[in-house]
């Protein structure tokens, strides 16, 4: 017998597979889809295997494979067939697809760090339990004992809480006996049942409309205003997924979402559910993946890296906040995680519901010509009314020495906290100050690395590099001429200082990507926030979507401009989006909520449809702009980056790009650039971007790859094709 191996090779010109022998002693354990260690060259190398064969062509020696490393396949059919829609759409090797799929324990590489097993000793009953009883001599002893009886087993550790020697004597006397079992890292909670909802008339609507197609290939735009009660309809939906024998895949786009999620749906579902995020320990995420190969849970919830979840009998595909960017990953393979969830539920004729308050222009276009399916929620489940916005114009604030907090702002954080209600700010930048500069002389602290100013960071005194983490302690006078520095621009830690001193009685919760560094903080803080353990939450757009807390009346955005200032055709989107998002997490319960936006832009028409809370005025407002500026979803895009240590020599290759483009895509095709990237050096490294917008173009995607393996072996020049992108 013959395997093909792919190997995890740093060539990635092809994904060639190298066929070797398969010695008698391995034969019982060949399966595709597992991985082998095999001799390659002089070295060693882990692959896997994707074929088998009982005999290969042609007059040459094949050397052995050397050991099967998995006792059950890593990769069924579906894993490699997506493996395979990675690679085709988005110009990316099969190996890199498979180890992006992967949780490290389980990736073809020499490199990754093995994984073990967690294992815990437990004791069980060596006789029966009234044998036990009579020979045990001591109130220990009995009580060990009738824990074990209780639940049939019970851990070493708690059994010498009780008492270290009434355990080794019960051992001894072979009373009890020690076996160990293989346990997951992540522990299971118990968790206070919650019954499902009676569905208003609008849930009903799109409940019954998602039942009709379950088992078939269907696309559905669940549009839902904040608070209309989406979660619900996806959690009766799964239930009845769940009766047929299947099992439900549920993708939301923050870890900061995972667990209310995951708390919602284990309330009703019990730990019926597996979690799959970035912050679990690869422990942890090794756990994971098993239990769900294993077929040990119904439901998988998770973020991006979900998507590839190996669960079996697979009945319906949920996507939450759909128009989340962070859906789409930004390195390679540079893929849209909710294209191959549409992909895989083609693949098993289930329907994909992609809900969401403000949808994507993309997705809403499609829906208007029938491509998605659009159920719409309009209300807040009990009628909950919508909260009431207000636009402040900081220029008048700034006038009355208000730079920060307006007087509006403030008397409405006041009413909530005397009203023993709880407020939201919204502040989409991290670190104390974004600029420190010299009046005298004109120094800046810039990175050294990049093209970009450090911002301060006043509880640790550093500056630092959002971009490559290059960092400094901030020195008291100007290095250059010794006169002061002067501070301009702020972010969370500057806000949450001036709030505790607005409000010294306060209790102040900021979350950001400082604060959260440590693991299960986004659980702990949420926690203790919903507990009202504190009565400000300030922070980033993490704090924006998909939470709910009962008790939130206010919430202020504190610079609506930052997000429209960028130099991005989704700018207009990504604010409404955000606005819109963090405004509905005020007045979700009993309370009536109100949102504050402050501006220097009062007269702004996107933040107009924000106040107004009107998506649909929005929508034409953008589409039409869309349609002049042939920017999707009227025309699709690719973005090219060709980046490089050597300014010139990065410069001269963008140019011979672009005309290497003209000469082999579509004359309508439109290409722009190269120009300079927003930020033009990142860690050293020069980045020029070219973009392309086409309708129809048969040629492109050959002339893409034929690009980029022009490119592989160049080692001074790497070029960066992003299909769809999500900025330019």
């Amino acid at each position: 017998m013959f395997v093909d191996v792919l190997l995890e090779l740093k060539n990635k010109q092809t994904d060639q597979t190298y066929t070797y022998k398969v010695p008698t002693s391995l034969l019982k354990k060949i399966e595709i889809g597992k991985r082998v260690k095999v001799p390659f060259q002089h070295r060693e190398l882990e692959g896997f295997i994707l074929n088998v064969k009982k005999k290969v062509e042609g007059d040459f020696t094949i050397r052995e494979i050397l050991a099967v490393l998995d006792e059950e396949s890593i990769l069924n059919e579906e894993l490699i067939k997506l493996g395979q829609f990675l690679k085709n759409t988005y110009l990316c090797s099969l190996s890199t697809a498979y180890a992006t799929m992967l949780p490290k324990a389980l990736k073809a590489s020499l490199k990754s760090k093995k994984i073990n097993k967690k294992y815990e000793k437990f004791l069980i009953l060596n006789m029966p339990y009234d044998d036990a009883l009579n020979q045990a001599k001591t109130k220990s002893q009995k009580e060990i004992i009738d824990c074990i009886e209780a639940s049939s087993k019970l851990t070493k550790k708690e059994a010498q809480q009780i008492s270290l020697s009434s355990v080794s004597t019960l051992l001894k006397k072979n009373i009890i006996r020690e076996e160990q079992e293989e346990v997951y890292r992540l522990e299971d909670k118990v968790y206070v049942s919650d019954e499902k909802k009676i569905l208003n008339t609008e849930q009903k609507n799109a409940y019954d409309a998602i039942l009709k197609k379950l088992n078939t290939f269907h696309k559905f735009l669940l549009y839902g205003i904040t608070g209309s009660g989406k979660t619900e309809v996806y959690m009766q939906v799964i239930e009845e997924v769940i009766k047929q024998g299947k099992t439900a895949l549920v993708v939301v786009p923050e870890i900061s979402l995972t667990p209310q999620f995951v708390y919602t749906f284990r309330q009703r579902f019990s730990n019926s559910v597996a979690v799959l995020h970035s912050h679990l320990s690869n422990g942890e995420r090794y756990d994971e993946w098993r239990k769900i190969k294993r077929g040990e849970v119904k439901i998988v919830i998770g973020v991006r890296s979900a998507a590839f979840a190996p669960l079996s009998h697979l009945g319906i595909i949920i996507v939450d906040e759909e128009h989340a960017e962070s859906y789409k990953q930004e390195n390679t393979p540079r893929y849209n995680a909710i294209d191959v969830l549409e992909y895989r539920a083609e693949l098993n004729q289930i329907p994909i519901v992609l809900g969401s308050a403000t949808p994507t222009l993309e997705r809403m276009a499609k829906s208007t010509k029938n491509l998605y399916t659009r159920l719409e929620l309009k209300n807040r489940i009990n009628h909950q009314a919508l909260p009431i916005c207000t636009i402040v114009d900081m220029k008048e604030e700034a006038k009355k020495g208000n730079l920060i907090l307006s007087d509006a702002l403030k008397n409405e954080i006041e009413g909530a906290l005397s009203r023993q209600e709880q407020v939201i700010l919204l502040l989409n930048r991290r670190g104390f100050s974004t600029t420190i500069t010299c009046s005298n002389c004109g120094f800046t602290y810039k990175c050294p690395h990049c093209d970009i100013t450090l911002t301060y960071h006043k509880t640790k005194n550093n500056l630092r590099c959002h971009y490559c983490g290059y960092t400094t302690y901030k020195k008291d006078f100007c290095p250059n001429c010794k006169e002061s520095l002067n501070f301009y621009g702020y972010g969370t830690e500057k806000l949450e200082q001036l709030i505790l001193k607005e409000f010294p009685d306060t209790k102040v919760l900021r979350m950001d990507a400082d604060t959260t560094r440590v693991k299960n903080s986004y659980e702990t803080m949420i926690e203790k926030f919903k507990n009202q353990e504190y009565d400000i939450l300030l922070g980033t757009q993490m704090i924006s979507k998909g939470l709910d807390f009962p008790k939130v009346s206010v919430v202020g955005i504190i610079n609506a401009d930052a997000s429209l200032n960028i130099a991005d055709f989704r700018s207009n989107e990504r604010t409404f989006s955000l606005l819109s998002q963090a405004a509905g997490r005020a007045g979700r319960k009993d309370t009536v909520g109100t949102v504050v936006i402050q501006t220097y832009m009062p007269n702004n028409f996107i933040l107009k449809c924000v106040k107004e809370q009107n998506y649909e005025k929005f929508y034409q407002y953008e589409m039409n702009l869309r349609k002049k500026l042939k920017y999707p979803p009227f025309y699709y895009l690719v973005g090219i980056k060709v980046t490089g240590m050597d300014y010139d020599l990065c410069s001269k290759e963008a140019v011979k790009v672009v005309q290497y483009l003209k000469k082999n895509v579509d004359e309508n095709t439109i290409i722009l650039g190269p120009t300079t990237a927003n930020v033009f050096k990142v860690n050293n490294i020069y980045r020029f971007q070219i973009l392309i917008k086409y309708r129809f173009d048969t040629k492109l995607m050959q002339t893409l790859k034929e690009l980029d393996s022009l490119f592989i072996l160049n080692h001074k020049i790497h070029l960066e094709i992003d299909i769809n992108p999500t900025s330019v």
